[in-house]
């Protein structure tokens, strides 16, 4: 895996193009040597029509201006010592559409140390999802010596070959530190771990609450903002930016949320990810991957209710979440948490003996496409997600927030508009299975049912 020295600015804006290429699967930069390839010009008689902007009040995909990949680790989750898979619940963690797994989630890495045996029976759990692993080595209590033994057990004694690491988990919430105490100590860290493996991706600095409103988000006691101080003191060193964001409740009093606040919540990610690469871009002059690492609706234990995290409604509420998240090209997501029995709260995608609302979120993805396609619909209540699949085949995933019915008119540009196409559904009826192929006639227009998440594919 590549690294970015801050020392060496040509090299550093080379390797983070080739970083983003790995990511993005978009051209970066080559040797200064290499002759670099120039496009054939096409013939003025040859330029292709425009294609057709999209028309209001209906669903719009763009099939002939690929974005580039869907990152696979935007479907992940966290998992911890404190996590329990029952073992009837095997299967479907096995068949769950996970390909990140954040480990230790949650704040246990800060209050225990990890052992040889957690890292093995970790992996052992990512090789049975086929999940990228991505270890969280103790910081508040931790040293860099245990931190470099983290790193050496797993990738030279064990030849794990884990990638991806980060130091610490949510610092700002650290009562001890401020930004500068914690900045100096995450460098510390992270040069120790690099001088086990320099080829391992530092991911940082996972603080919470991030929104990118410098009035809210969250500051130490000096006044100083969390993310932009790490910036200015690691963005040389850190390859993914992380943060946290969990929505509700918004005090501390824990006022029940329902199914309104999240239906109005979800557009907050339409700002949140362009704020971040601002911030990013304002602080260290570069745009660097970015992750969301620890994410759910609500960030108490509440359960039962009708839009807490193990509802119906937090899986619709997750499901445009996510497709947002994926329109803006969002390296990694990790939701809390794969599992937690009610009374430790009603985040996990299993449940005791039983899968929740929001494990089917991910039945959903797993089909759609490799390749993101613009895609954008104007009707109230209503996102898409667009892809390719490697054979050709369109996906067109859409999620309806309302209560009621909406009539989709669907506008395709740049392949022929398709005959038909499976049809695969989410409601309070169906767990994310098909439900029989759609014919489009002239007016190509879809009934989406109540609080719903469809899944349409068209074959080539």
């Amino acid at each position: 895996m590549l690294r970015i020295y801050g020392s060496r600015p040509a090299t550093a804006v080379c390797l983070l193009l080739l970083f983003t290429f790995f990511l993005t699967g978009q051209p970066g930069c080559a040797a200064p040597e290499e002759e670099v390839a120039q496009p054939t010009a096409v013939p003025a008689t040859a330029t292709p029509e425009p294609l057709p902007t999209a028309v209001p009040n209906s669903v719009y995909v763009n099939a002939a201006e690929p974005l580039g990949p869907i990152n696979p680790l935007v479907y992940g989750t966290n998992f911890g010592p404190w996590v329990v898979v029952p073992f009837d619940l095997w299967p479907a963690a096995e068949v769950a559409g996970i390909r990140f797994l954040r480990f230790p989630g949650g704040n246990w890495g800060d209050l225990n140390n990890l052992t040889e045996r957690h890292i093995d029976q970790y992996m052992e759990l990512a090789e049975m999802m086929n999940a990228t692993p991505q270890i969280t080595a103790r910081l508040r209590g931790g040293t860099p010596e245990q931190a470099a033994d983290l790193v050496h057990y797993t990738n030279i004694e064990q030849n794990y070959d884990v990638r991806y690491w980060s130091i610490g988990n949510e610092p700002s919430l650290y009562p001890e530190y401020d930004t500068e105490r914690y900045n100096a100590e995450w460098r510390t860290f992270a040069e120790a771990m690099l001088a086990v493996d320099p080829d391992i991706v530092l991911i940082g600095p996972d603080t919470h609450q991030f929104t990118g409103n410098p009035e809210t988000d969250p500051k130490d006691d000096n006044g100083r903002l969390w993310l932009q101080s790490f910036l200015e003191a690691n963005g040389d060193m850190v390859d993914i930016v992380a943060v946290h964001r969990y929505p509700f409740p918004r005090g501390m009093a824990g006022d029940p949320v329902t199914i309104e606040d999240l239906r109005q919540n979800s557009q907050e990610w339409d700002q949140i990810i362009p704020n971040l690469r601002q911030v990013i871009r304002d602080t260290t002059g570069n745009d660097l991957p970015i992750a969301i690492t620890e994410v759910n609706s609500n960030w108490s234990k509440a359960v039962g209710g009708e839009a807490t995290p193990d509802s119906f409604y937090n899986a619709i509420w997750w499901a445009d979440v996510l497709g947002r998240m994926i329109n803006q090209q969002t390296d990694m997501v990790a939701q809390f948490v794969l599992q937690t029995k009610d009374g430790a709260g009603g985040w996990g995608l299993l449940a005791r003996s039983e899968v929740r609302p929001s494990y089917y979120v991910y039945q959903m993805y797993q089909q759609l496409g490799e390749t993101l396609l613009p895609a954008q619909t104007d009707l109230p209540g209503i996102s898409v997600v667009a892809a390719q699949r490697a054979d050709g085949s369109l996906t067109i995933l859409l999620v309806n927030l309302l209560d009621t019915a909406v009539d989709a008119p669907l506008q395709i540009v740049g392949q022929p508009m398709p005959e038909t196409a499976e049809w695969h559904l989410f409601d309070p009826e169906h767990a994310a299975e098909p439900v029989g192929t759609i014919s489009f006639g002239d007016n190509n227009e879809l009934s989406l049912p109540p609080t719903s998440i469809s899944l349409l594919i068209a074959a080539p």
